[in-house]
């Protein structure tokens, strides 16, 4: 029988310093005051996952206490039994926003098979993304993958050289804009535009292997290495062509539908996603599951048993398994991040 848990707001939760600029539209999304620090470019939501090398930075806070810490002392009330008899008392998911003040360098993740024989971590980091803001006049674009495979000594010889421009080049350029999704595997090489704000859902690590760090201000060589040497930090990354089928796949768009699935298939066994769009009068049921939502826009009010929460654009809501069934309404737009089937 699950605890009786409540649904909670949740503050930011930006770690820094981060090695790029960037989180002035995470504060206005947010609605929170301008801090003046643009080394966190990053928002942690519900987060039971560190920074990588750091033990506590990047952790979510409530009441006092670690998320991680709250889950581990009652699974199944923030997470469902179904879930804790496959993945224990890991939520299997970590939310950010994002904003990027300057262009985000070029690298990639890697997979749960590379991250754990040569960084005993327990998951690789396959993500997605919803784009929420896009500033055009900043070069609103993404980067996702080689157009043509790319032999061994080529990226080795780019990394060396830290030949940003050739990098670049042989990349496909995807235009972003507000409503874009954009499913990116683990081993993908990806680089993100200026001026953009995106809703991050991935696996619960943080591991990125970076192979452009000369043009950056805080980064060295090593940086983005993951404590490897650059030989096998390399080996992470699909240097596979990711042609057209695939492109076309990882990319797409909001519906305008009042519900809606987010990302491929080949992305649910990662996380879910779905896209609510609430109308004035009609009222969504969600099921009991963990989940966060993320209010993009709008204003409207969560309700559970006999309580109801007021929400508008730029909240953030922790739903624990043990809420039981939830109900959204009001005129406004949610995004819905959840944890991979545990079925």
């Amino acid at each position: 029988m699950t605890s009786v848990l409540q649904p909670v707001l949740l503050p930011m939760n930006r770690p820094t310093p981060r090695p790029y600029r960037g989180g002035s539209a995470i504060e206005g999304f947010r609605r929170q005051a301008p801090s003046g620090d643009e080394w966190a470019p990053e928002d942690f939501l519900a987060s039971t996952v560190t920074t990588f090398g750091s033990t506590e930075e990047g952790l979510t806070v409530v009441d006092g206490r670690f998320l991680r810490d709250l889950i581990e002392a009652d699974p199944v009330g923030y997470l469902g039994e179904e879930h804790v008899a496959r993945f224990g008392a890991d939520p299997q998911l970590l939310c950010k926003l994002l904003h990027t003040g300057e262009r985000l360098f070029v690298h990639a993740h890697p997979d749960a098979l590379f991250a754990r024989r040569e960084l005993g971590a327990p998951t690789g980091k396959t993500e997605a993304w919803v784009i929420l803001a896009a500033d055009e006049t900043a070069g609103s674009s993404a980067w996702l993958g080689f157009t043509e495979d790319v032999p061994e000594e080529q990226l080795t010889r780019w990394f060396d050289t830290q030949d940003s421009a050739a990098m670049l080049a042989a990349m496909n350029e995807v235009e972003l804009h507000p409503g874009d999704t954009l499913f990116v595997p683990a081993g993908v090489p990806h680089a993100i535009g200026e001026g953009v704000l995106l809703l991050e859902l991935q696996e619960p690590a943080d591991l990125s292997v970076i192979l452009e760090y000369a043009p950056f201000e805080r980064l060295r060589r090593e940086d983005g290495l993951l404590g490897l040497d650059p030989a096998t930090a390399l080996r992470c990354v699909d240097r596979r062509a990711f042609g057209p089928a695939r492109l076309a796949d990882a990319v797409g768009a909001l519906s305008g539908r009042s519900r809606a699935t987010l990302f491929p298939e080949d992305a649910q066994s990662y996380f879910r996603a779905e896209a609510l769009a609430l109308r004035h009068g009609v009222e969504e049921h969600l099921s009991a599951r963990f989940c966060v939502l993320v209010v993009t826009a709008g204003a409207g009010s969560l309700a559970w048993r006999d309580d109801r929460l007021a929400l508008e654009a730029g909240d953030v809501v922790l739903v624990p398994h043990g809420a039981g069934e939830v109900r959204l309404s009001g005129d406004m737009r949610v995004t819905r991040c959840m944890p991979p089937s545990a079925a």
